[in-house]
């Protein structure tokens, strides 16, 4: 079978897998739904979810459009190479990640309370349910993405052809849809993150702190809107997030794989085929792995889910070296220099599958690494709850050293990866590799998405007034999903410092500038610009959530305070009033951040230039790759020293055991409040301002390389 023919492969896999999530969504609303009153609270929380959502798109729709009117006027006059087209795959690329964002939120709104009534059964019966809903999220993301990139390329390589000029207009078309999907996801992860922030500071700090009630007590006026929020947050905001990881990646590889020699005829175009053919071999180990996912009652459902998803890595790395053996050209091919010429490297196709296996490494690797720092039980998170004896103070600055210290492991392991990569297959190692680390997304996600399902099945068990034995239960499985949450956290931010090493590369080919010499002073003011946006980005992320939370505050002692019997259980709090808080806030304030990360470089490419511009990438994404795993694993391990005292109590190196409700575990509450925007709102949302930088720059690359820069030096 030829390749022209095998690339059919890449939509069916995302066919099969949007089949997948079908039959997984269907089996997930046939289980038994419990109580009345669980399926009441489960209508609440969905009800909140959908509406924010769809006032979400809403806003972003007006900027899909302005941004796609530009793309067509710019792209219009961008040379023979450009298109208008572009704007149509990045309405595509929008629409799909919207999509899979709505999806997602659906089906874990209806898993969740599913969750709750399957705890009542058992532990293994919850985990299916649970992970189930996840599945759904997981598997209409991939599904969705390899759907629409190789529809996308069956339909315009047919139109321009794969040679020449037609080979790089049909991969500028593909980059517009990777840019859609990339501002839908930094919308939806600001916007989800300030919403889920809001709701959860409000609840923590009056609910258990200052009234002393349980987590998800239904006394308290911000449990809807916290439960609303960890769906908006960590279901649709991480969906969008892996959906534009994963189709970066692609592109990223693809576009390198124009420095190879000759390929422009089907036997030579394996360099930019293989990535699709390699993210759609890993949409079937995804969907073999989560078969593999079950646990017995009294089973810990960690080794499960990381059976699933190791397992399903481990069979991606052998098909890998398959696909390699079969499609790469024989004798291997010849890298090609910026100005055409054949470099003496010459890549094997043992040497892809290589590179590939280093992504994984380098997954699983970075995993393991904030597994140590964020799981419960272990050193990092057992030194922050011990210092929370002597008040939020040393607890606050125990996580903060922790976050730090947290970044040196997986940034030495970064490296060595991009070393390894770069010496086996070139830049277009680093990108195959960044695709391997994201081959087996659809699983990755299941198990990510599968955390804030179990959260919310804890809190209706709470509000519904379940068994002890259940809130039992739902606590294992949250447990869990605080430290899975984390890992995905890990694995997206490893992956977007490879993708956009790759896009950075993939930048500087289409600009046509063979390096990036910082001792030029106007290079050097964009490396200390772009070194200062993710502080600035992330002091917006953190403000907004401050002030949104200062508003939820407000209202829950105020309802504390005036409605009659709320905190004695005779009167309903008005949760209602606490989810358009959080909703109105989310909106008004997630449109700067986004809005930056697609503006500055735009304004720095055009006034000084692609070299300057090449220096701001570079900023952007060293600091933001180090503040987003500072700020991920300080929140992860703050989180988890909190539930340190929520079981039987902490027991401090002292001897003595502190429990829930003392003043150690109010001190690591408010450590929890603190890392909560860290670990939810603006770390995760740092890994798609550096993709989503690069993106915007790749598109731009072509114009800035035909109309250079207003500003000469």
């Amino acid at each position: 079978m030829d390749l022209s023919t095998l690339v059919l492969a890449v939509p069916a896999a995302g066919i099969i897998a949007l089949i997948f999530a079908f039959y997984k969504a269907s089996w997930v609303r046939k289980q038994d739904g419990g109580s009345q009153e669980m399926r009441d609270i489960g209508a609440l929380i969905q009800e909140g979810a959908m509406a924010f959502l769809a006032r979400e798109y809403k806003v972003l729709a007006v900027f899909v459009a302005i941004v796609a009117v530009l793309l067509a006027i710019g792209n219009s006059t961008g040379g023979p190479n450009q298109s208008p087209v572009i704007a149509v795959a990045f309405i595509v690329g929008a629409l799909a990640s919207g999509l899979a964002g709505y999806f997602g939120m659906r089906i874990a709104t209806d898993a969740n309370y599913r969750t709750t009534q399957a705890a009542t059964k058992s532990l293994s019966a919850a985990l299916d349910v649970a992970f189930s809903g996840g599945a759904v999220m997981g598997m209409s993301v991939v599904g969705l993405a390899m759907l629409g990139l190789g529809s996308l390329w069956l339909i315009f390589s047919g139109i321009f052809g794969v040679s020449g000029g037609g080979l790089v207009t049909t991969l500028n078309v593909l980059t517009g849809f990777s840019m859609g999907a990339s501002s839908i996801a930094l919308f939806a992860r600001v916007g989800g993150g300030i919403y889920t922030k809001a709701a959860d500071v409000g609840a923590d700090l009056v609910g258990k702190v200052e009234a002393g009630l349980p987590e998800d007590d239904p006394r308290n006026p911000a449990v809807i809107a916290d439960n609303v929020g960890d769906n908006v947050g960590d279901v649709a905001g991480m969906g969008a997030d892996l959906f534009e990881s994963f189709v970066g990646a692609i592109i990223g590889a693809m576009v390198l794989a124009m420095s190879f020699e000759a390929v422009s005829n089907d036997g030579n175009m394996a360099p930019v085929l293989l990535p699709m053919l390699i993210a759609a071999a890993g949409i079937i180990c995804s969907i073999i792995g989560t078969f593999f996912v079950k646990t017995k009652e009294g089973g810990n459902p960690q080794l499960a889910l990381d059976f699933g998803a190791f397992g399903a890595a481990g069979a991606m790395a052998i098909l890998t070296f398959v696909l390699s053996y079969y499609l790469w050209p024989q004798g291997g091919t010849a890298i090609l220099d910026l100005n055409g010429s054949a470099t003496a490297d010459v890549v094997l196709w043992w040497e892809v599958g290589v590179a590939t296996v280093v992504g994984l490494g380098v997954g699983v690797a970075i995993g393991m690494i904030t597994s140590y720092y964020c799981s419960m039980g272990k050193g990092p998170v057992n030194s922050i709850a011990n210092q929370s004896r002597t008040g939020s103070a040393t607890n606050i600055i125990a996580g903060l050293g922790v976050g730090m210290q947290s970044t040196a492991a997986p940034i030495l392991v970064l490296a060595v990866g991009v070393v390894v990569a770069n010496a086996t297959a070139g830049l277009y190692g680093v990108a195959i590799a960044a695709l391997g680390m994201l081959s087996t997304t659809g699983i990755q996600l299941a198990v990510d998405a599968y955390g804030p399902i179990a959260d919310n099945a804890g809190g209706i068990a709470e509000m519904s007034h379940q068994d002890a034995k259940v809130r039992e239960r739902t606590d294992t499985l949250d447990a869990v999903g605080n430290t899975t949450a984390a890992i995905g956290k890990g694995f997206a931010i490893g992956s977007a410092a490879m993708t956009a090493l790759a896009l950075f590369a993939a930048f500087m080919q289409q600009a046509g500038i063979s390096a990036i010499d910082i001792s030029k002073p106007e290079v050097m003011a964009g490396v200390f610009i772009g070194g200062m946006l993710p502080f600035l980005f992330s002091a917006m992320a953190m403000s907004a959530v401050g002030e949104a939370a200062m508003e939820m505050i407000t209202e829950v002692r105020r309802q504390f305070r005036e409605i009659p019997g709320l905190l004695e259980g005779t009167a309903k709090p008005d949760t209602a009033r606490c989810v358009d808080i959080s909703t109105k806030a989310a909106l008004k304030r997630m449109v700067a951040p986004g809005a930056m990360a697609v503006v500055t470089p735009v304004v720095v490419g055009f006034l000084f230039g692609a070299e300057p511009l090449g220096g701001v990438l570079a900023g952007v994404t060293v600091t933001g790759v180090l503040m987003a795993i500072f700020m991920s694993n300080a929140g992860g391990a703050w989180d988890n020293a909190k539930k340190s005292f929520e079981g039987g109590g902490f027991k401090m190196d002292d001897g003595v055991t502190h429990p829930k409700g003392s003043p150690a575990h109010a001190a690591a509450v408010v450590g929890d409040t603190v890392g909560d925007p860290f670990k939810d709102t603006a770390g995760p949302s740092l890994n798609i301002l550096v993709k989503l930088m690069s993106v915007v720059s790749l598109v731009l690359a072509p114009m800035l390389a035909t109309f250079g820069a207003l500003v000469q030096f």
